[in-house]
């Protein structure tokens, strides 16, 4: 949806067209979402944020501000409830392990150890993720995940701009590390003994 209609449809929700919010929901639910899943790790709790963010948007419509990117409001407002949820939520760690399970890609016949492996770093990265701190995580999410340039992440997160890059470029370092950590011992445990 472009920025026009984005306007069009906010102007006829503003004059009392309820159902035009649709649009607006339909354009944005997945990347709202994909950015809750990515900020929690938990599957329901990304639905129930991406829904409340949606009502919030749709209840505070009036105070928008239409020379401002509607996406960067809505994206703002997600990561507010996001952050106020997971402040609210220290038990979120113990459900990292939702992220255990592999997503249900078809399994290529030619290469099957070449998808498990994919999956594997993938379930890694999103574990290591999770242990990131918020400031971090948002930062590498919005960045890596969500595709958004360092400016627009400023003006969502309310920090500025080398703030941001900064934030991103520690969290990548932090991933590394973290994923490091998880790699050495099981490479080493993989490592025949040599003869002795």
């Amino acid at each position: 949806m472009d920025r026009q209609e984005e306007q069009d449809v906010i102007a006829q929700v503003r004059r009392g067209e309820r159902a035009a919010f649709a649009a607006l929901v339909d354009a944005y639910a997945k990347p709202i979402f994909n950015l809750a899943f990515r900020m929690t790790g938990n599957r329901q709790d990304a639905d129930d944020l991406a829904q409340e963010t949606f009502l919030r948007a749709y209840r505070k419509l009036k105070r928008f501000d239409p020379e401002k990117k509607f996406f960067t409001w809505l994206y703002t407002i997600a990561l507010n409830i996001i952050r106020n949820h997971l402040k609210s939520s220290p038990e979120r760690t113990a459900r990292i392990a939702e992220m255990a399970h592999p997503p249900s890609d078809p399994v290529d016949p030619a290469n099957p150890e070449g998808l498990f492996l994919d999956r594997e770093k993938a379930q890694l990265l999103e574990i290591c993720l999770q242990k990131l701190p918020s400031e971090l995580k948002e930062a590498v999410v919005l960045r890596y995940y969500q595709d958004l340039s360092f400016d627009e992440i400023a003006t969502i997160t309310d920090a500025s701009v080398s703030a941001v890059k900064m934030r991103a470029y520690r969290g990548l370092e932090r991933l590394r590390a973290l994923m490091s950590e998880r790699v050495r011992p099981t490479s080493r445990r993989a490592t025949p003994p040599g003869p002795g």
